[in-house]
């Protein structure tokens, strides 16, 4: 790896070194505490979905909130994770229903990140939540 003053290179690509480097598809614990009702909450597991251009140069990130009880109910806005093929502590599911944008001060440490395949699902997962493309309704 390559340090400038301002610019980290990794085999990702140039990132911003503003404490904090952050790509879409990575996942972070993150403390999303203080909560309203039925939002999720705690330092817990989140996905990046912002696009990479914002995560770049805003202070903040879009995520989504990664939840290890799998007996929730199984909506078509829920990606499960294997927890041993992503590092993760159990398995789990991305919750595309519970996004919220928050400060990237949140962020406590990069875990790792989705592959392709699994990005793949979790963008269908994002329509159907925004009511995108063909899942306008």
């Amino acid at each position: 790896m390559k340090i400038t003053k301002t610019l980290l290179y990794t085999k990702r690509g140039f990132r911003s070194v503003n404490n904090l480097s952050v790509r879409r598809g990575d996942i972070f614990y993150a403390d999303l505490n203080p909560v309203v009702g039925s939002e999720q909450g705690g330092t817990r597991p989140v996905l990046i979905v912002q696009n990479d251009v914002g995560n770049k140069y805003s202070p903040t990130v879009i995520i989504a909130a990664i939840t290890s009880q799998i007996d929730k109910a199984k909506l078509p806005t829920h990606v499960e994770l294997k927890g041993d093929e992503y590092k993760l502590e159990k398995d789990s599911v991305v919750l595309l229903e519970q996004l919220r944008t928050i400060d990237k001060k949140r962020l406590k440490g990069k875990i790792t990140f989705l592959d392709k395949e699994m990005m793949s699902k979790v963008e269908k997962a994002l329509k159907i939540s925004l009511g995108l493309g063909e899942y306008v309704k």
